[in-house]
């Protein structure tokens, strides 16, 4: 019986099916599936691994995922999207043009909240001067959010690929790991390449390895953006749908850093802030976001969520 090789540390970097790229602390890289369910690992985990005993092949087995600092996912009736692991910050990358959708928007501020991971929202296309600010002003609730310290919102024009925008974004980036998320034309692919030249080689690289041939926007990647290995971006799809059923309705409100400014306002300690008398949400409300309220649109996203995670919960 072939002797097995010692348990080894390592970082997932890439992912597609049951398959994993794990890179070791001196930078090697080598093909792992897990063994089990309890095995079952995502980009960002910290694992250990096992070599193959002599002439058994080349890939490896995770025999552990570590305990996960947290974890960015989202959840349906149907599945569990587990987008990364142990994450510093989310970036979600928006575009004047299309018009982005608030709810989709907010749903993964959301999902970042309930982990306590640092939301970062970007704004791209600024050189549409129109449709910008038109976008710019939808923000306004989320740059109010910014001022308290709870999201920044940066504005972007990566068709232009500057040295501005990228000394912006690694002014935030910069020794820390950030998933970056983005809807279909919100120019994603191009972030990563301005921060990461040679990223869509890369990409290929990993995907033809773990066997995912040339559907390289169903994996997940993780690049390193320095020599020295501090800084990191994974960058994952499935940005399309976004489902809560992970959260509770009532956790709700602890989520949206607007809602929960006002919710300590309330008369009764297991407020909806749907209808019940002497609520500060509704009172804040009344008062609108341009006198330190909530906005309209905030609150519809609330209670169409409250209601909506209602109706799902087992």
């Amino acid at each position: 019986m072939a002797e097995r090789s010692a348990l080894m540390e390592g970082t997932v970097v890439g992912s597609h099916g049951r398959h994993c790229m794990v890179e070791t602390p001196d930078g090697a890289r080598r093909i792992c599936h897990p063994r089990g369910k309890k095995s079952q690992a995502v980009v960002g985990d910290h694992v250990l691994w096992q070599a193959p005993p002599l002439g058994q092949g080349e890939e490896g087995t995770i025999e552990k995922v570590k305990e996960r600092r947290n974890l960015f996912y989202r959840q349906d009736e149907i599945r569990t999207k587990s987008f990364a692991a142990n994450l510093d910050q989310v970036l979600i990358l928006i575009a004047a043009d299309p018009v982005f959708s608030e709810s989709q928007l907010a749903r993964a501020l959301i999902a970042a909240e309930a982990e306590g991971i640092k939301p970062i929202i970007a704004l791209n296309k600024s050189d549409l001067v129109e449709p910008f600010a038109r976008a710019w002003e939808r923000l306004l609730p989320y740059r109010h959010m910014g001022e308290g310290k709870h999201y920044g919102v940066l504005p972007l024009s990566l068709a232009l690929s500057s040295d501005v925008d990228r000394a912006l974004l690694m002014k935030h980036l910069s020794g820390k790991t950030t998933l970056v998320l983005g809807p279909s034309g919100s120019g994603k692919s191009t972030l990563i390449n301005l921060l990461v030249p040679g990223a869509t080689v890369l990409t290929g690289e990993i995907s033809r390895a773990l066997n995912s041939g040339k559907h390289t926007t169903t994996s997940t990647h993780w690049y390193w953006m320095d020599k020295e290995r501090t800084t990191a971006l994974i960058d994952s799809p499935g940005f399309q749908e976004f489902g809560l059923h992970h959260i509770a309705p009532m956790q709700l409100a602890a989520c949206m850093p607007d809602i929960a400014a006002h919710a300590t306002h309330c008369k009764f300690y297991n407020c909806t802030h749907l209808h019940e008398p002497g609520c500060g949400v509704l009172e804040a409300v009344k008062v609108g976001s341009s006198a330190g309220g909530i906005s309209a649109t905030r609150y519809k996203i609330y209670s169409d969520l409250f209601d909506e995670l209602s109706h799902t919960r087992y």
